[in-house]
């Protein structure tokens, strides 16, 4: 019976330790410095922070603690210096408007920098006028949520990241709003991570920027009025579900730029009001099936370089034109989309177009090689080109159709 309780009593006193003591960082509270807080806490602490402006030089966190502000205390790095630094495990920041990050072309300089850490969560801050907002290097399970992060960037010079993510792997960034930053997210090396309803608008370049990072999951994010729209390249095992890119213009936008991505699977996403809806090069094996192309320049650009990709059960609708290619080497395939320029019938009454459909329009060939023919657009010649290449197909790569098109929009 005595070891019973002398056990109980240590696992009490094991949990007591482990919880930790709360340090106070305030005017009239023993702590004036979050540094001084930091430098006398041990692993466990919580450190609570009162409302005010503190202007401390980089603070530095190399202890597994909580650093929380009551009433978002502001945390100012003078257009001069990073804000936090964290290089420890299992630490959670939040509550805390950090603003003026400083800017270096030597070094970067965030608001919140992890390196090399485990298990840091940044939750519910509020970052202004900040270079690099969150900024994630060598770090594993580090959790990254509803943060408001906004900068004023003219240029790709003259601003760093939203988010930031270097050699990384099973992050989670959920429910974050990125405006204003070069890139909303970035992402470089960063493999098996979840980005989950974000919301990135208005940035210099794009709303997401990611390379050679496979095996992610990106869902309900808006991507929106960026300068180039969002941009994937050279990762496999994709998987891209219910995202929304929005009202991306201009020479080089796009919703969504696929560069050398395979394996990968692309489903219930929204396309709408972009130059280009998707853009693909060098794309393999990838599964596109009930997305919506609504009311974009191009609805989707294929190069000829793509392959074994297949296109299935999608909308394509309010489109000047449906979709691009730059050769006749066809080896993707499109079935049982809704093509709202569909001219055929159903005889049988099945709901399926008796006569394939062929959505590449011999303007849209012109154009791809002449710009300056889109001065023609919606002239009577280009609509009998385009009926005549219809009928008898020369140009257009005949074997790119859609042997089963639907009759009637697909709901999703």
């Amino acid at each position: 019976m005595k070891k019973v309780l002398y056990t109980l009593v240590m696992v009490c006193l094991v949990a007591l330790c482990a919880k930790g003591k709360t340090i106070r960082v305030g005017k009239l509270k023993p702590f004036k410095s979050i540094q001084a807080a930091i430098d006398f806490s041990v692993n466990g602490d919580t450190i609570l922070v009162d409302p005010g402006l503190y202007k401390e030089k980089n603070i530095i966190i190399q202890k597994s603690v909580t650093l929380k502000g009551i009433g978002f205390p502001v945390l100012d790095g003078d257009k001069k210096y990073a804000i936090i630094s964290v290089k420890a495990k299992n630490v959670l920041i939040e509550g805390f408007k950090l603003q003026r990050t400083g800017r270096s072309e030597i070094r970067d300089l965030g608001a919140i920098m992890i390196y090399d850490s485990y298990k840091v969560s940044a939750i519910n801050n509020i970052l202004d006028d900040t270079n690099f907002g969150i900024y994630v290097q060598n770090s594993k399970k580090c959790t990254i949520k509803d943060n408001s992060i906004t900068a004023y960037g003219k240029n790709e010079l003259q601003s760093g990241n939203g988010i930031h993510c270097w050699r990384s792997d099973s992050l989670i960034i959920i429910g974050n709003k990125i405006k204003g930053h070069r890139d909303g997210l970035y992402f470089e090396f960063v493999k098996n991570s979840l980005i989950w309803r974000n919301v990135s608008t208005k940035n210099v370049r794009y709303g997401i920027h990611f390379m050679f990072s496979n095996r992610n999951t990106y869902i309900g994010n808006i991507f929106e009025s960026n300068e180039a729209g969002v941009a994937v390249m050279y990762s496999k095992n994709i998987h891209m579900y219910n995202n929304h890119f929005l009202n991306n213009w201009g020479d080089a936008a796009y919703g969504i730029l696929l560069k050398d991505i395979t394996d990968s699977e692309i489903s219930g996403n929204y396309f709408t009001k972009n130059t280009v809806g998707l853009h693909m090069e060098g794309c393999s094996r990838i599964n596109l099936y009930k997305n919506t192309f609504n009311n974009n320049g191009w609805a989707v650009k294929i190069q000829a370089s793509c392959d074994g990709n297949d296109f299935t059960g999608s909308n394509f609708v309010g489109n000047t034109f449906d979709i691009g290619t730059n050769g006749s080497l066809v080896l993707n395939t499109f079935t049982g989309n809704y093509w709202d320029k569909y001219e055929g019938y159903d005889l049988g009454r099945d709901g399926i177009g008796d006569v394939p459909y062929h959505p590449v329009s011999m303007y849209s060939m012109i154009i791809d090689s002449n710009p300056a023919a889109l001065m023609l657009f919606r002239s009577l010649i280009v609509s009998l080109l385009d009926k005549t290449e219809k009928i008898l197909p020369g140009v257009t790569p005949e074997s790119l159709r859609d042997d089963k098109p639907v009759m009637k929009r697909i709901p999703l």
